[in-house]
């Protein structure tokens, strides 16, 4: 299990990414939605804004997400670190269960770029 610093790491790295991104990847992460990752194992649940391909204002908060976010995620600390790493892929978590995303049908299609 990873720890809550662990994970803001990691996700400090993805917004890293999603920031210097190009083409279609950028464009994909051009979003202005809220985001939520809910650490299962921790039960903690960071929060954000996903804007023009950055994730800004990243707070953590105990539990599940007190408010829906437009984009959910849901997974073991361990995974977000093996994503991020590169480590394990998006496609292959997501279709075995590992990771869950919900999100709208129009956002989830312009993210596919990005997974």
């Amino acid at each position: 299990m990873a720890t809550i610093e662990e994970c803001r790491d990691a996700l400090g790295r993805l917004a890293e990414n999603l920031a210097g991104a190009e083409g279609d990847v950028r464009r994909a992460a051009a979003l202005d939605r809220s985001v939520s990752c809910h650490m299962t194992d921790l039960d903690v649940t960071f929060t954000g804004r996903l804007v023009d391909g950055r994730i800004e204002r990243v707070a953590t908060a105990p539990g599940r997400p007190a408010e829906r976010a437009q984009i959910r995620l849901a997974m073991a600390s361990e995974d977000l670190l093996r994503l991020v790493d590169g480590e394990l892929g998006f496609a292959r978590a997501w279709g075995s269960g590992r990771v869950r995303l919900e999100a709208s049908l129009r956002d989830l299609l312009r993210m596919r770029k990005l997974l």
